[in-house]
């Protein structure tokens, strides 16, 4: 398998970044999508919970971030742990600050009802974007199955594509999250293999550059801790916290709790073990590596020595 597009578009972005990084007098600007996991954000925002220090950038997708971030338009941003390994691929040093959510079940295979099992999958069709996290969903359902990637045949296309693709007979299987699921479910797909299988694995999480890092400091603090703040308020208030989020992605409250039942968002005590000198993050972001090389989407796997830090979580939010 080839390398992706995203690489191509990333390494001429990052090299055409020059110095445009932050200063101290510019606010930390971060970039951010609609995510049950990034929700944290908006709410911090909404309610003054980030100070002028910290400014969100507002893009449709992780893609936005991404491009953000090699660009040097970006100095944070909420990325999968995937995508940070992507960004440090091609040259642009990051450090997760804190750990925003893990799936346990947000992620998807959606399959035709005669695909009852993963040896099945051999020789399917199946749509992905390898260049998201569904890549990874994809190669760890098959190391599952006892499968090579070169055993299915792999459709590369957006996800927001795959009901087209599925309605054409394009492909049999879609690696997908909601709310396409729901769409081909409507179709009269199944639900062959989610991310609760793989605990542990998919990571949504903050980052910043390491520019970023060394001239504004305390923005970053400010931050992590408004991402906090935004949780406990999601945690303690969720009834309020449902209706906002609802009204802010035009979908129903019913949806958003759905899409919270297939997260799991872990407070201070959580992020300072995951973020440990060979915590879970750590162990994960090397097999991810891995994984990434041997299917050639990078071409080396970055060093993970200093990929966290716990610098940054605020000892208390009282």
């Amino acid at each position: 398998m080839h390398r992706r597009h995203f690489l191509q578009l990333s390494l001429a972005a990052a090299a055409s970044a020059g110095l445009a990084g932050c200063s101290r007098n510019e606010p930390l600007r971060t970039g951010v999508h609609p995510w049950i996991g990034y929700e944290t954000l908006y709410l911090a925002e909404e309610f003054g919970w980030l100070p002028p220090t910290v400014q969100l950038a507002k893009g449709q997708t992780s893609r936005d971030s991404m491009h953000g971030i090699l660009a040097g338009e970006l100095d944070a941003a909420a990325l999968t742990l995937d995508e940070v390994l992507r960004v440090q691929a091609v040259g642009v040093p990051i450090k997760v600050v804190a750990v925003a959510d893990v799936s346990v079940g947000a992620d998807m295979v959606m399959a035709r009802p005669e695909i009852d099992r993963l040896e099945a999958l051999a020789g399917q069709s199946i749509g992905v974007d390898l260049d998201g996290v569904s890549g990874i969903m994809l190669f760890a359902m098959l190391e599952r199955a006892g499968l090579r990637s070169d055993q299915v045949s792999i459709v590369n296309i957006p996800v927001n594509q795959h009901l087209e693709a599925w309605n054409k007979g394009v492909i049999d299987v879609s690696v997908c999250y909601q709310p396409a699921a729901s769409r081909l479910k409507n179709a009269g797909a199944v639900r062959l293999f989610d991310s609760s299988q793989i605990p542990d694995t998919i990571f949504d999480v903050l980052v910043v550059t390491e520019k970023a890092e060394r001239k504004q400091p305390s923005a970053v603090e400010d931050l992590v801790r408004g991402h906090f703040l935004g949780l406990r308020h999601l945690v303690r208030n969720m009834h309020d916290a449902v209706y906002r989020i609802a009204t802010r992605q035009q979908i129903t409250p019913e949806a958003v709790r759905e899409a919270m039942a297939t997260v799991m968002l872990p407070e201070l005590t959580a992020n300072r073990r995951y973020l440990a000198p060979g915590g879970r993050v750590e162990i994960v972001a090397h097999r991810l590596g891995n994984i990434l090389v041997r299917e050639g989407l990078i071409e080396q796997s970055p060093d993970i020595a200093n990929l966290c830090t716990r610098d940054y979580l605020p000892g208390s939010l009282s």
